[in-house]
């Protein structure tokens, strides 16, 4: 080969690999500079897939973007911002909103509570501030380090520090957020510890995570005007036909105050067990409970007591008598008709109502429940009595001949009175003072004995009953104060199986949250909604225990206490967005296995999951 053939294979071997240098240095260059680049295959977007635009006050899900990015907000802080109401409150409140729609970023360890006087020395509302912290955290929690923002300072001022919880209770509030200069301020003012602890459950609906900007916001300027419509907002908790361990009743608690329910109804004895550790008559617990790990003394049930008061949530125990007592009684001589199997199984086990020495015993008890509740309030039970099982002793019937009672329904409903009378007195001993009594719906509340034997101004009426049932209509006219536990509404346990029968229990179908939201005071009262103290939903344990409770009673529940709380005028369509929010709210702040209600798309895709 010439040399000059051999030169220009070298030279043209070195273009090459020249052009190729060159080629890639630009590659890079180009890479690295985005804007010397128009094709936008190279320019990519590696952020949050999903985004959130409001149209037409609903969360719109749209896929994030270069062209969008700026447009976009995440979840939490589309549904804090758009809609005609705050879409993340539960319940909506029942006064005034003004919402201005925007949000400032705040510093989650910068949180400072200035409050009035009266709270100042107040252990509850430590314990309040301290939860209300807490839950920010919860938040976050996914995030080691959040961005840092505006500092909030939240005052608080109450009108006294009594604490007593009763009908007469002012738990309304008002709120207020707005920025000042170097911080966020949150004005509080309630007339009392349980408006201010309603009040800092709002505020904490109003921060939401920003999973975009890895910050905690808050919805500023609001200003939010609330209270309740009705004072007795809760649940009756049966704890007797199962146990359940304190850290699941203080779940439960735990649920109703975040949905600012405020009653507690502790059905902590019935015929198949006594759990409630009786000092001045150890025996009853020991024969009583299902085992000797499986009661509650005095110090459990003030743990739990203290821990609800703390929450805004008052514990009202019940001791379920004349009937519905069997286990642990046995051997004391006071009950009849014990596992009597020809009676229906709600009658076995009776008091004696002729035995003076029954009325002593009962005294004793409700001192001890008297020590470990310090109850605002008495729930008598006083349910399912049965005529058949007091017929069926003949010391009972021939101590009612010698008092002139005929062995008559009439004749039975007098010794019924004659026992409430005698207890009842023994209850306000161990009181000291005259407390509101509440008995369920029974053959002693319908005419024409009710108005014969109970005295509609000594007792609160609390009605199990269909809420079309013409019984209530009586209670009503006839001027008895009532509480509302309908069991086609509110009975939380129906729709499952029978227990001692085969086929579902007796009080199916399923009562859906939407069963519940509807379920409306006003529409069942009608002009007497006023003698309508408010209601309780029921959970009776035939067939639940710890483990499922979550789930039978959330969300549902929740759905029952906006209906108490603010009683909204619109139908359950319109809330459902934001009862979503709260189920998510519930499992991870409250820590509570709340039923799922619908697949998660329907949580992402505002106003398109559809409706039955």
């Amino acid at each position: 080969m010439a040399v000059s053939q051999r030169c220009c294979i070298i030279v043209g071997v070195a273009v090459v690999i020249a052009a190729m240098i060159i080629g890639v240095v630009v590659f890079f260059l180009v890479r690295d500079n985005g804007d010397n680049c128009d094709d936008e295959n190279i320019k990519e977007y590696d952020g949050p897939t999903w985004g959130y635009i409001c149209e037409d006050f609903l969360c719109k899900r749209i896929e994030n973007t270069l062209d969008n990015m700026n447009e976009t907000t995440s979840f939490n802080v589309c549904r804090l911002t758009c809609g005609e109401d705050i879409g993340t409150l539960w319940p909506v409140p029942s006064g005034r909103v003004s919402n201005s729609r925007r949000y400032l970023p705040i510093d989650m360890n910068r949180f400072t509570p200035r409050v009035a006087q009266v709270l100042n020395s107040s252990i509850y509302f430590d314990i309040a501030w301290s939860r209300f912290q807490d839950m920010q955290m919860k938040k976050a929690k996914d995030s080691e380090s959040p961005m840092i923002g505006e500092p909030l300072l939240v005052v608080m001022h109450a009108d006294t520090n009594d604490m007593s919880f009763t009908y007469d209770t002012d738990e309304s509030y008002t709120l207020e957020t707005v920025r000042t200069i170097g911080a966020v301020f949150v004005n509080i003012v309630a007339k009392n510890f349980y408006g201010v602890r309603h009040a800092l459950e709002t505020l904490s609906q109003l921060i939401v995570y920003d999973e975009f900007e890895n910050e905690l916001v808050i919805l500023c300027p609001v200003k939010i005007s609330d209270g309740p419509k009705f004072p007795h907002r809760g649940i009756s908790f049966d704890t007797s036909r199962n146990f359940y361990p304190i850290s699941a009743i203080k779940r439960t608690i735990e649920g109703l105050a975040m949905v600012k329910l405020n009653t507690f109804h502790w059905h902590i004895t019935d015929s198949q067990s006594f759990p409630f550790v009786l000092k001045s008559y150890p025996e009853i617990t020991k024969l009583g409970a299902y085992s000797p790990d499986r009661v509650y003394s005095h110090e459990d049930i003030k743990e739990v007591v203290e821990f609800g008061k703390s929450r805004g949530v008052r514990v009202i125990p019940e001791f379920d008598t004349p009937a519905h007592v069997g286990e642990g009684w046995q051997n004391t001589g006071l009950v009849i008709c014990y596992k009597d199997p020809s009676m229906e199984a709600q009658w076995r086990g009776h008091f004696d109502p002729t035995k003076d020495e029954l009325y002593d015993v009962l005294e004793n008890i409700y001192k001890e429940f008297v020590d470990a509740f310090n109850p605002p309030m008495f729930h008598i039970g006083a349910d399912e009595v049965g005529i058949d099982c007091w017929n069926t002793s003949t010391t009972i019937k021939e101590w009612m001949t010698t008092r002139g009672m005929e062995h008559t329904k009439e004749g039975f409903m007098e010794l019924w009175e004659y026992y409430l009378e005698n207890s009842v007195q023994r209850l306000e001993k161990s009181f000291g003072n005259t407390v509101p009594i509440i008995l369920w719906t029974s053959s002693l509340t319908q005419e024409p004995y009710l108005t014969k034997h109970l005295d509609k101004d000594r007792y609160i009426v609390q009605v199990w009953l269909y809420k079309n049932d013409t019984e209530i209509k009586a209670l009503l006219e006839n001027g008895y104060k009532l509480i509302l536990s309908n069991s086609d509404a509110l009975y939380l346990d129906c729709g499952v199986g029978g227990w001692v029968n085969d086929g579902l229990n007796w009080c199916s179908p399923y009562n859906t949250w939407q069963t519940l939201y509807q379920n409306k005071i006003d529409e069942i009262a009608g002009e007497y909604v006023n003698q309508v103290y408010g209601a309780e939903v029921a959970i009776w344990s035939e067939s639940i225990d710890s483990t499922i409770i979550d789930l039978r009673v959330w969300p549902r529940t929740s759905a029952f206490a906006e209906r108490m709380w603010s009683d909204p005028q619109t139908h359950w369509k319109m809330a459902e967005p934001r009862l979503l929010i709260n189920r998510e709210r519930l499992v991870k702040i409250g820590g509570i296995a709340a039923e799922m209600l619908q697949p998660e798309w329907c949580l992402q895709q505002e106003g398109l999951c559809p409706f039955p």
